[in-house]
């Protein structure tokens, strides 16, 4: 995958159950911004399974991948939340919590079998749910006198840019989203065009 891509879940998942000597697993996928929402959605599960033994999670955040936490919640140790979170890096996925729901069935399924048991279920609920890839982009502010309105518009078509908004006035003001590996060049293709004030946004 591209360094300046991102995949994030589109909506949460189906509930998925996988079993394993009588021990049931219901694996959940939800789209999540921080931490306060992945607090929520799992206040929501423990309400909706409030029988269940364990809630073992991982999740990412950050468009460029920057955080994670896995949670065992009371499994053997690495047993639940690091089988999950390796699923969520084989799948590229960010901005997603996935959870799995533990009925205890009776029979100790040992440390294997539970990393293979939550491993799975992480998987099959990743595959269920609708993922889709997001590229990161940048944005440029270009000022400029109206006669010079065409310049900028040429640049835009030429490069197939986003122009997210923009003020058609005697003084012209355009914020353009420009994709993070084509910003470079293309902010320099508009610093040459001479009468252009152009600003980054941070």
């Amino acid at each position: 995958m591209n360094k300046d891509e991102y995949k994030s879940p589109v909506s949460p998942s189906k509930e998925v159950l996988f079993k394993d000597k009588g021990s049931k697993f219901f694996g959940y996928v939800f789209p999540v911004k921080d931490e306060d929402e992945i607090e929520n959605a799992l206040e929501k599960l423990r309400a909706k399974h409030h029988k269940a033994r364990h809630y073992c999670y991982a999740w990412q955040l950050g468009k460029n991948y920057d955080s994670y936490k896995v949670n065992d919640d009371g499994e053997p140790n690495n047993s639940a939340g690091m089988p999950i979170y390796g699923q969520l890096q084989a799948f590229e996925v960010t901005n997603c919590l996935v959870v799995v729901v533990r009925y205890f069935g009776g029979t100790k399924l040992g440390v294997g079998g539970l990393i293979s048991a939550y491993k799975t279920t992480a998987k099959l609920t990743l595959e269920a749910t609708k993922i889709s890839t997001h590229t990161i982009d940048e944005k440029l502010q270009v000022n400029c006198e109206y006669n010079l309105m065409n310049e900028v518009m040429r640049l835009v078509k030429e490069h197939n840019l986003e122009i997210v908004s923009q003020e058609l006035k005697i003084n012209c003001k355009f914020i353009i989203s420009i994709r993070q590996k084509k910003f470079k060049p293309i902010k320099e293709r508009f610093q040459q065009i001479y009468g252009l004030k152009i600003k980054v946004f941070e």
